[in-house]
């Protein structure tokens, strides 16, 4: 019984905190000058991916390199197909509204160089060391392109115009906001992630199984949380921001990070299954982010069917 109190209030937390995040990134993105996307492709997506790299430096310190690849990895398939999935079945994101072509070919260029970098069987610290630099060169672009409209200084009527916006909210509320979401949404997942994976190993789950699947959602939790309340007030920038940002972070940061504390060896059915999987889902978003497609229902129920096809076949 207990634990079905804790999980309820792990998911209330979540979205609260998810509330408040969206909130402080549109405020942020305001009182800045940069779009909402920028924002979200850093700020919002570096906080959601807290859960990721946790987990996965930990585990890659004890000795587990399953769960650290297999959480990212499997984050990454959640991210586009059960983070995008469920948001769009409760409404509609305006994805046709959203400049994110930029990102999005950096986000598959980023799975590319990883999942090139681990088809030798092991991610080493060189490895470790070429995704840090990527990432950075990432991280320098998203500041030229936020120097870049602080100087147009020209925003859309429409980021003004969202519920939760206010040009003129103080400084001091908007890092409130953003540190409670930063806060609120790691402690409710790791709450969700520590009874999940105790109960897996129960019952003989091997470990990256459960890294590619419970690990792997409750630490995209924090992402599904920001990108429900993102749709809920018409933020799609900040929903698909979110999930690119979070993916590429997971990728070159995480992994990176990791890597370089530990060499992490890459299991065969990685490069034989896995890693196709999240760059094929990755794949999908191709007509939301370059042919102006709304993310539908329709495409949120197909999205999530998907996912739930991956998860069997990874347990079966």
């Amino acid at each position: 019984m207990m634990d079905w109190v804790v999980a309820s209030a792990s998911l209330v937390l979540l979205l609260l905190a998810g509330d408040a995040l969206v909130k402080g990134a549109v405020n942020l993105s305001l009182r800045l000058g940069v779009p909402a996307l920028i924002v979200s492709l850093t700020i919002v997506a570096f906080g959601t991916s807290a859960p990721e790299l946790l987990i996965s430096v930990q585990a890659s310190l004890e000795n587990a390199p399953g769960i650290a690849l297999g959480n990212v990895v499997g984050s990454n398939t959640a991210n586009i197909l059960l983070v995008l999935g469920i948001p769009a079945i409760l409404s509609t994101m305006r994805t046709s509204d959203c400049e994110t072509r930029m990102s999005y070919v950096q986000m598959i260029l980023a799975s590319g160089l990883f999942i090139a970098l681990s088809l030798g069987g092991e991610l080493t610290r060189t490895s470790g060391a070429i995704l840090l630099v990527a990432l950075a060169a990432m991280l320098y672009y998203a500041f030229l392109e936020a120097r870049r409209h602080r100087a147009s200084c020209h925003l859309s009527d429409a980021e003004e115009d969202v519920e939760g916006a206010d040009p003129d909210m103080p400084w001091a509320k908007v890092l409130l906001m953003l540190g409670l979401g930063l806060i609120g949404l790691p402690i409710g997942a790791g709450l969700l992630v520590d009874s999940s994976v105790a109960i897996a190993r129960d019952f003989g789950i091997s470990e990256t199984a459960i890294g590619l699947t419970l690990v792997a959602i409750g630490t995209s939790l924090p992402e599904l949380a920001t990108t429900v309340m993102a749709a809920v007030r018409r933020q799609a920038d900040v929903a698909l921001g979110n999930v690119i940002g979070s993916n590429m972070f997971n990728l070159l940061g995480i992994m990176g990070i990791a890597s370089l504390i530990h060499p992490i060896p890459v299991a065969p059915s990685f490069i034989e299954f896995d890693f196709w999987i999240m760059l094929g889902a990755s794949l999908l978003l191709l007509p939301f982010v370059f042919f102006r497609k709304d993310l539908t229902r329709g495409w949120g129920i197909a999205l999530t069917a998907l996912y739930t096809a991956y998860i069997v076949a990874v347990l079966g």
